[in-house]
């Protein structure tokens, strides 16, 4: 006999990219409770015409009647909404986030919340668009995603449970972390890469070459200046609340940048590919 379900309604904080893409995957993987939006109006308007909600209202409203909370605003905003969620919030609510960073989310959220109440998330997916109109039901496909429990007892309450049942069904590569090695492994994985992309965008297009360029680019300049068009709204949190683990990855970069250089000045690069190849081929799983 199965269980009566513990979430029956969800509430999305930010239904923008996540957000909306959260929501359109549960309907997609069969939840049929209600999900109610909280956002601005014109961003409210535009997940109802896209069946994304069922309907939106103010963020203590929201909260007030929801099963499960889902705070998928930039991390400034998740960090000023905590202590309004947990003031509505149903005793028996889970409250979980999508902030790219852990540490001060988690920290902020012990503030506020009984231990249990509040699980810190991070669904390794995304895109350079942003808003509900760019919501994608498969965005979580085949990406990690990752959550932070408070103690490992926390993964046992039943409303825990069935969340991350939902988020095994939405196709997700569930993974358990402290907050602190979250932000000090994304940090390399997620958050230099960024630094990266937007440093040779700039360096590139200082010399007003653009045009120039744009003639006679592969898909290897496109590949490499992707994340240069990611918002600086969503970044300048990130980079704030995780400045010492970047500014540490942008030093060894650095540092690795330069020895690039001296083995192509000396014209031994052959074990820069090959080392090089292994890694990329290990984090796509290429055997």
């Amino acid at each position: 006999m199965e269980s009566t379900p513990c979430i029956r309604t969800v509430a999305i904080v930010g239904v923008g990219l996540i957000g909306g893409s959260f929501a359109l995957a549960l309907r997609r993987n069969g939840f049929t409770g209600r999900i109610v939006g909280v956002s601005s109006k014109a961003t409210l308007d535009q997940a109802r015409d896209l069946e994304v909600i069922d309907e939106g209202c103010p963020l203590e409203e929201g909260v007030a009647q929801a099963d499960l909370v889902y705070l998928a605003n930039p991390i400034g905003r998740i960090l000023e909404q905590l202590p309004r969620v947990a003031r509505v919030a149903k005793p028996d609510c889970l409250v979980t986030d999508a902030g790219s960073t852990k540490q001060v989310i988690v920290r902020e959220a012990s503030r506020h919340f009984a231990p249990g109440l509040f699980l810190g998330g991070h669904p390794m997916a995304g895109k350079e668009a942003r808003g509900v109109v760019a919501a994608d039901a498969r965005l979580f496909e085949g990406r990690p995603y990752i959550v932070t429990p408070d103690s490992p007892g926390q993964l046992e309450r039943p409303i825990v449970r069935e969340f991350l049942d939902w988020i095994k069904k939405l196709g997700s590569l569930l993974i358990t972390l402290t907050p602190e090695s979250h932000d000090e492994r994304v940090g390399r994985a997620s958050h230099l890469p960024q630094m990266c992309s937007s440093a040779l965008s700039e360096m590139l297009g200082a010399g007003g070459e653009a045009p120039f360029l744009a003639e006679v680019a592969g898909p290897g300049l496109l590949d490499m200046t992707r994340l240069a068009m990611s918002s600086h709204e969503v970044w300048s949190d990130i980079m704030h609340t995780n400045k010492t683990v970047l500014l540490r990855a942008l030093d060894e970069y650095i540092v690795g940048l330069q020895s690039v250089r001296d083995r192509v000045a000396r014209g031994e690069t052959e074990s820069l590919f090959s080392d090089a190849a292994k890694f990329a081929k290990r984090i796509r799983k290429i055997d």
